[in-house]
């Protein structure tokens, strides 16, 4: 394997309540090198949104991470300030957010946002008036890329003024417009059509093929994430409990949980059957159970499962891995 552009090894967040401390994230580890999609999945609450964010370093009170190393080209993320973290954000890592609204500034206008993040990152002098010109090429260009028909009316609109999938079109626009080494993608065509859906997918690829720009795109949708993802982690309970390449997961899982969620995929059941579901819920993170957390809804739990199962094998490696004490027979 190639040396990985970002590398995070045993990461810990936790968030400090009142109610006690809840392991959003817990000792999460994996590799992404340059050019290459990973498809993070898994359910509501699973800590895949907080790993995006302990990455990028947006975690704020109560939430801290509080073990684990970020290595991004060598650097640990996790040990820098707020101010030499923050030159990172934009033109090295960018994120795209589920609500646009965390992107999008709703009292100026989009070309205002667009051409002032192109300078920010580009260290163009404030009064180049040729360099803003090019700052608003570039904006249009990207716009065009997530299939706004009228960017130029785009941009002189704002943000209120379009509707929630033409901002979630610009956000990504905003992420993608500085070619940045490593995309954070969260949940961002929920909101969107399929046809677009499908046309910003082809993008993200190309630029992650033409530009050597890696992508953690986090979703629950693992429709997408076979169509996109080089490798596949899928979380539960702030824990990798199954990682490797797309096509092993996907066709060969081995744990009981990622089985769970490929045959709880509409398309997989028999017209009129009723949809297969995993069932319980998601353990407390407060006060989690002892030994493997997925083991009050697994059929194949036995008595061993009281003790937490270690991950067999390591992600950095990307052997295809998983945290089970009675894993699925490999097809």
């Amino acid at each position: 394997m190639a040396e990985p552009l970002l590398c995070v090894e045993d990461l810990k967040t936790h968030f400090f309540t009142r109610a006690g401390v809840v392991k959003a994230v817990d000792g999460v580890s994996f590799a992404l090198e340059r050019g290459r999609i990973l498809g993070l999945v898994g359910e509501s609450g699973s800590g895949k949104t907080v790993t995006g964010f302990s990455i990028i370093g947006l975690v704020d009170p109560p939430g801290r991470i509080t073990g684990g190393r970020i290595l991004f080209k060598g650097r640990d993320l996790a040990a820098l300030p707020e101010p030499e973290l923050r030159k990172f954000r934009g033109a090295n890592i960018a994120m795209i957010f589920q609500d646009p609204a965390m992107t999008l500034n709703p009292v100026l206008r989009i070309d205002t946002q667009m051409i002032e993040a192109v300078r920010a990152h580009a260290a163009v002098g404030e009064g180049d008036a040729r360099s803003r010109e090019r700052a608003r090429q570039r904006a249009l260009a990207a716009l065009a890329m997530v299939g706004i028909p009228a960017p130029e009316e785009c941009l002189r609109a704002y943000p209120h003024q379009l509707s929630g999938g033409m901002r979630q079109r610009v956000a990504i626009a905003v992420a993608m417009m500085n070619k940045p080494d490593l995309i954070i993608a969260d949940e961002p065509t929920t909101a969107l059509d399929v046809t677009i859906q499908g046309q910003i997918l082809y993008e993200v690829q190309r630029l992650c093929r033409e530009t050597g720009t890696a992508l953690i795109w986090i979703t629950h949708d693992l429709t997408v994430v076979a169509a996109i993802a080089d490798e596949i982690a899928v979380m539960y309970a702030g824990k990798i409990v199954e990682y490797g390449a797309a096509d092993d997961v996907l066709d060969r899982p081995r744990h009981p949980y990622t089985a769970g969620l490929l045959n709880s995929v509409p398309s997989r059941n028999a017209k009129g059957v009723p949809l297969a579901q995993i069932p319980g819920m998601t353990p407390s993170l407060l006060d989690p159970p002892p030994g493997c957390l997925f083991r009050q809804r697994c059929a194949r739990a036995t008595a061993a499962c009281a003790a937490d199962p270690a991950l067999a094998g390591d992600p950095s490696t990307g052997a295809h891995v998983f945290r089970c004490h009675h894993p699925l027979e490999a097809a």
